[in-house]
């Protein structure tokens, strides 16, 4: 009998293991492991089911990452919609009638809440998205380090601020990129995410007008759908690569050491300047760009986590839930519940009622 009540025992407390698990680590790939072990897999599967249906989905994915990490970190804060308390980063103008993908985010964080309700954070979901979108349109893989808090504020001043703008010199990216512990060679690299994806009117208008270090025909055909006009055609858009704007690949540097580059930020990175090299050995080898761009997806991942533990309630991907509404975490008042990493996690004395219910229901 002793033998058998010390195994419900530790069977009792494998359980209190297995549930706050996840609760206490850092970044890390295995974050979720074993709190929600059909992560991965039901992230990809929404990722891949939307650029499916629309290819472009994938580099607007992306965007919305690098947008997310370089303003505050990478904490979800630029899928929050406005507040009473807060302006957003949406209508900031690096965001304003560009930034997209926030269905596709919202139809993860679902599909997610339903394996694991009230788990994942929004800013974990939009990491993965991307690695995945990266991957589906043939770039390279790598493991997402995991176990990001969501933030409960954002800051349309910040993103304003703290987004490169299409206009910026080599040593202004140069400078912001280092500002974030992102050095000119993860610059570069993750400057190539620029092989996918489209650009407006608006962003390459001036470029394609005015600049001389650009191939000839190459503005010729971008001036047929962008005028000259200021408001006019502002929104009509643009493949970034010309060559094959759906497909993870070099072209990108191709596209530059050719002066085809479409944003003048763009062509600043293959220009007489330092990171010219750089440029050219990407795109001479694909193996090498795709190598140093998932180093550098990781460090940028790194940008100032919000992780440990935070008493706060749970969120959605455009806004948050208060424990105890309505919603998917309206049980996280049972227990007296604090939020760590985007998990429930039983404060003290929840954790005390927790383990008398396992002893009762086990006999103990």
């Amino acid at each position: 009998m002793a033998l058998f009540s010390s195994f419900k025992a530790t069977s009792a407390f494998a359980l209190f293991g297995l549930f706050i698990g996840c609760a206490f680590a850092q970044l890390s790939p295995s974050f979720y492991s074993k709190c929600c072990p059909d992560l991965l897999p039901t992230v990809k599967s929404v990722v891949q089911s939307a650029i499916s249906k629309e290819a472009r989905m994938g580099a607007s994915l992306l965007r919305l990452h690098f947008h997310d990490c370089f303003v505050n970190g990478c904490d979800g804060s630029v899928l929050l919609d406005d507040t009473s308390s807060f302006t957003g980063e949406k209508t900031a103008v690096p965001n304003l009638n560009s930034a997209r993908g926030f269905d596709v985010v919202d139809n993860i964080k679902s599909a997610v809440e339903k394996v694991c309700p009230g788990v994942v954070s929004c800013a974990d979901i939009l990491a993965i998205a991307v690695r995945d979108s990266v991957v589906t349109l043939g770039g390279p893989n790598w493991d997402v380090k995991l176990g990001r808090r969501d933030a409960r504020t954002a800051s349309k001043s910040a993103a304003n601020n703290g987004i490169p703008p299409p206009t910026s010199s080599l040593s202004q990216l140069i400078s912001r990129f280092s500002a974030l512990g992102l050095s000119a060679k993860d610059l570069v690299a993750l400057s190539g995410s620029h092989t996918i994806g489209q650009a407006r009117c608006t962003n390459f208008r001036a470029r394609i007008y005015n600049e001389t270090n650009i191939d000839s025909s190459f503005a010729q055909t971008r001036r047929g759908n962008c005028p000259s006009a200021s408001g006019s055609g502002d929104n009509n858009l643009a493949p970034l690569d010309l060559q094959t704007p759906t497909a993870f690949d070099n072209n990108y540097y191709k596209n530059l050491v050719t002066q085809k580059g479409l944003l003048h930020s763009d062509q600043q990175l293959f220009n007489g300047g330092s990171t010219d090299s750089a440029v050219r050995g990407y795109g001479g080898s694909q193996s090498s760009f795709f190598s140093d761009f998932a180093v550098a997806m990781v460090k940028m991942g790194d940008i100032s986590p919000l992780t440990g533990p935070a008493e706060r309630s749970g969120r959605t991907a455009g806004g948050l839930i208060e424990a105890g509404d309505s919603g998917d975490f309206s049980s996280a008042s049972d227990y007296n519940y604090i939020c760590i990493g985007d998990h429930f996690v039983m404060n003290s004395m929840g954790v005390t009622m927790f383990i008398k219910e396992l002893l009762a229901e086990f006999s103990l």
